[in-house]
Formats: structure tokens, C-alpha cells, sequence
């Protein structure tokens, strides 16, 4: 969940301080009308790695704007007055009142993190407290506050060269604390549980934001239009529900999105993806066969832009394999039965028994991608839907199946070559439609979706694949390498 937070995206010194004005004068506008109409409170947690510029941003959200309405509450390890009353008490005595905003250090997150990273709890007991959470935020929104969840983050490398810098410079070596060396030991499994945490926690009524920490202008930037949209939202209709935006910024500010990391000039010669598509192909077919599969099924889901050659790596998939052993599932609009049911219903309805293998030509994934764009479900609908797909993919998980999936990303010159191509060839000129040169039309806003899905969705679990399939061949291959390399994986977790 934390890949995009890990690309580098830098806001310019010039663009910042041409963009922070008006930021400020407008969220001082909004801090001040949250103050006259004292609708709601406004509830913001900060989460995340040390060193991600958590504190940084806070201060600088009270110099831009009424420091006197904002509460800082930081909590440390709980007092005894605190440890003889339920857990709770200790942040719902600190809520902020109607018209005022409260920002909480050290709150509910960090306390259950923390305490699992370094062993005071079990699973069992993570799990409970995530379901405190997840109850507590929504009676406090039901109630009409406005929740806002950040998490600062650093990639292991980002962090190591931050802490490598303040000890090599004497004037600010005093900024490295005792937490940034003890989080610099334990950086995996903190992001670990963090992640876990953030997977179960995110729905729409209170969504994480995921902020890259490295670049104190895009931070400041990105946390400033991440409040001031959610408190205009809110101020504008105090009766409904505030569905936060998951991520509007990744366009706005540095035009950096996930899919740019990827190098779409990968690719593998004529001579060479022969001999690299057979030993994949052999070595699927090798673990599907392993008596370990009976613990287990596995399902693959590929989705990706229109002509991004799916069907080509799904052939190419089932090539190697016996037609007993899979299943392909094509994914087109619902029919009138499935719109009667809720809508993973249809999902869950083709999952395979152990031992079996489902691709699904599309997927669950519809939801936040094309009826998002196309205007086909309620905003509220797509955004409640990270949440269940999460869930429903951890479900899988549990209960022994292997989830892949696939984003298959092609650039949009070579979309129209492929599009010209299939009008211009006879037996390919079924796979072109109005809607393919409709959707073209709104490359941008599914370059958005695909982002946020990715971000919100890509879990350790069941993270993304993100495969450069500019060139078919490269994508084909490493379609079925990363199949392999999950089965090898779960195979080997196993005992034998």
C-alpha cells in the first residue's frame, strides 16, 4: 500500500511558494466557517515512520492557520490514572468540540502498532483493537466528526539516508531521538503491522492518505489540499456523509503518478522469448502439479489498459497447463441476477476448490476502475470498495488461495498502434469497439483510478503486479514468472 509513496515526488521550490498563499488563505477561510457554523469537529491522526516530517507538518499547519483552534494532543505511554480506566478514556476525554480541530499524536494507531511490533501483544489482540478502531471512528462519524488519517512515509532506504545525514552533520545531529535508531531495528515489521492496520482501517467514511515524507513541499502541499477538501466538502454538506478524496494529487501538484515508475521500454528479443516462455511455462505446469496444491487453489486476476495484450498472456498461461487444472472467467457488465445481489456475490460465486486455478479477464477491480469513471456506482459505493476488496482478498488468503494480480500498462502511443492495428486486420477486428475508442478519450481519469487502486489495494498479501507490456513478449513472460514465483512461495511456507 505504500509504493506510491516511494517514487519521489518533489514540488519545486518556485511552484511551492507560488501555490501556499492561497492554500493558506483558504483553509484559514474554511478553519474560520468550521468555527461559525461549529457543525462538527474535525479529528486528524498522524501516523507513519519517524523522520517523515509528521511534526514538521503539523507545525506548519499552525503557522498557516489559527493555531487557537487547533488542539495538539500528543499521547505517550499511558499514566496509571489512564490504565485504570478502559483504554478509550484516554482519547475520548482529548476529543476536540464542535468547530474545533484536534490533532493526535501517539493515538490509537501508533499505541496498537507499536505495542505488536515489539511483541507486547499477539494477532489475536491487534485484531481486536483494529475492530475498536474501526468502531469507535464510526460512531465518532456517525456523530458528525471529521476523521482525517495520515500516514508520513519513508521507504528503508529513504530512511537510512536521513539518519546517515543528521549523524554526519554536527549543527543537527540533536534532531535524532532514541525512536528514530529503535524504528530504524524494526522498519519491517513496523510497515508490516502498519500495513495491516491501514488495509482494515481504510473506508470511506475515514480513509487514509498516504503522504511521501521525503519532500517537505509536496508534504506540506498534500496535507494542506487533503484538509482543505475534505473541509469544504463537509462545510458545503453538513448532512451527508464527507467521502475524502483518496489521492488528488498525484496531477495536481507534480504530475508523478505509480504507473511512471514503470520503464514500458522493457522487452525481450525475438531469440530470446522462446526459450524464456517455455521454461515458465514448464515450471508452472511443474508446481500446479505438486501435492502441496491441494492445500491450496490459486486465482489470478488481470486487468489493465485496453490493448494492453490480456488475453495474449492469458493464452500463454493456459498453454502450459491441462484444461482440467484451470478456469477462465471473463468479466463483462453484470447481468440482472448479479445486480440483485451485493456486488462481490458473483466473485465469490467462481472461486476455485483447492487445488483448481480461476483467471478472471477482468475482476472485483470493475468497481474501482471503470463503473468509478464511467459513473456507473456512487462515489460512496467505489470508495466503501476498497475496504471489501481488501477484506475479501484477505479472506482468500486465509482460507489457502494464492492471489495474483495483474495491471498490464501500455503507454498511449502504443495503445493507438494497437487499436489501428486490429481495424486494419480482418480476425482482430472483433477485439475494437466504440467503447475502446470512447475510453481512450478518458486515459486521464483511469491513469487516477488505476493509481488509487493500486495504492489502496497493493497489500502484502495480495499486492499488485505492475507488469511494462509495451513490448508482449516481456509481459507475457513475466506474467507467468510471477505466478511461479508466487506458488513457489506459498509451496514453500508449507511443510511438506
Amino acid at each position: 500500500m505504500f509504493e506510491s509513496a516511494e517514487i519521489g515526488h518533489a514540488v519545486d521550490d518556485a511552484t511551492y511558494r507560488k501555490q501556499v498563499p492561497a492554500l493558506r488563505q483558504a483553509l484559514l477561510d474554511a478553519q474560520y466557517d468550521l468555527r461559525e457554523k461549529a457543525a462538527f469537529p474535525v479529528i486528524i491522526l498522524i501516523n507513519g515512520i519517524e523522520g517523515a516530517g509528521k511534526g514538521e507538518t503539523v507545525k506548519l499547519l499552525n503557522e498557516w492557520m489559527d493555531p487557537r483552534l487547533i488542539e495538539v494532543r500528543t499521547f505517550d505511554r499511558p499514566s496509571d490514572e489512564e490504565l485504570a480506566h478502559p483504554t478509550p478514556w484516554r482519547y475520548w476525554r482529548k476529543l476536540p468540540a464542535k468547530g474545533r480541530m484536534g490533532v493526535f499524536f501517539g493515538n490509537w494507531y501508533s499505541q496498537m502498532i507499536q505495542n505488536r511490533v515489539h511483541g507486547r501483544i499477539k494477532d489475536a489482540v491487534l485484531d481486536q483493537a483494529i475492530n475498536d478502531a474501526e468502531r469507535l471512528e464510526q460512531m465518532l462519524c456517525d456523530e458528525g466528526a471529521l476523521i482525517f488519517k495520515f500516514w508520513f512515509h519513508l521507504s528503508k532506504k529513504q530512511m537510512k539516508k536521513r539518519l546517515k545525514a543528521l549523524k554526519d552533520d554536527p549543527l543537527h545531529r540533536w534532531r535524532l531521538s532514541p525512536l528514530d535508531w529503535q524504528q530504524s531495528k524494526t522498519y519491517d515489521r513496523f510497515v508490516r503491522f502498519g500495513e495491516r492496520v491501514l488495509r482494515r482501517t481504510s473506508r470511506d467514511y475515514a480513509p487514509w492518505h498516504v503522504i511521501e515524507g521525503v519532500d517537505a513541499n509536496y508534504r506540506s502541499l498534500a496535507v494542506g489540499r487533503i484538509l482543505l477538501d475534505g473541509l469544504r466538502a463537509a462545510l458545503e454538506h453538513p448532512a451527508h456523509p464527507v467521502h475524502q478524496a483518496m489521492a488528488p494529487l498525484g496531477d495536481s501538484i507534480d504530475k508523478l503518478n505509480l504507473l511512471d515508475s514503470l520503464d514500458l521500454s522493457r522487452s525481450l528479443g525475438k531469440d530470446e522469448y522462446p526459450q524464456r516462455l517455455i521454461e515458465e511455462q514448464a515450471r508452472l505446469a511443474t508446481l500446479l502439479r505438486d501435492k502441496r496444491m491441494r492445500r491450496h487453489a490459486l486465482v489470478a486476476a488481470f486487468e489493465g489498459n485496453d490493448a494492453a495484450g490480456k488475453g495474449g498472456a492469458i493464452r500463454r498461461v493456459a498453454a502450459a497447463l491441462d484444461p482440467r487444472q484451470y478456469h477462465i472467467v471473463p468479466i463483462a457488465a453484470p447481468s440482472e441476477d448479479e445486480r440483485a445481489q451485493p456486488y462481490l456475490w458473483r466473485f465469490w460465486r467462481r472461486i476455485p476448490a483447492r487445488g483448481q486455478f480461476t483467471v478472471f479477464d477482468r475482476s472485483w477491480y470493475g468497481r474501482v476502475l471503470v463503473e468509478r469513471v464511467e459513473g456507473l456506482c456512487s462515489q460512496s459505493d467505489w470508495m466503501r470498495a476498497y475496504g471489501e476488496i481488501n477484506d475479501f482478498e484477505e479472506q482468500l488468503v486465509d482460507a489457502g488461495v494464492i492471489v495474483v494480480k495483474f495491471w498490464l500498462a501500455i503507454d498511449a502511443k502504443t495503445q493507438l498502434q494497437r487499436f489501428k492495428a486490429r481495424e486494419n486486420t480482418p480476425f482482430k477486428r472483433y477485439k475494437i469497439t466504440d467503447d475502446d475508442w470512447r475510453n481512450r478519450e478518458k486515459w486521464p481519469l483511469y491513469r487516477e483510478a488505476v493509481g488509487d487502486m493500486v495504492d489502496r489495494t497493493s497489500t502484502e498479501i495480495a499486492p499488485w503486479t505492475l507488469v511494462e507490456a509495451n513490448d508482449k513478449h516481456w509481459a507475457r513472460v513475466k506474467v507467468l514468472r510471477t505466478l511461479n514465483d508466487a506458488l513457489e512461495a506459498a509451496l514453500k511456507r508449507d511443510k511438506g
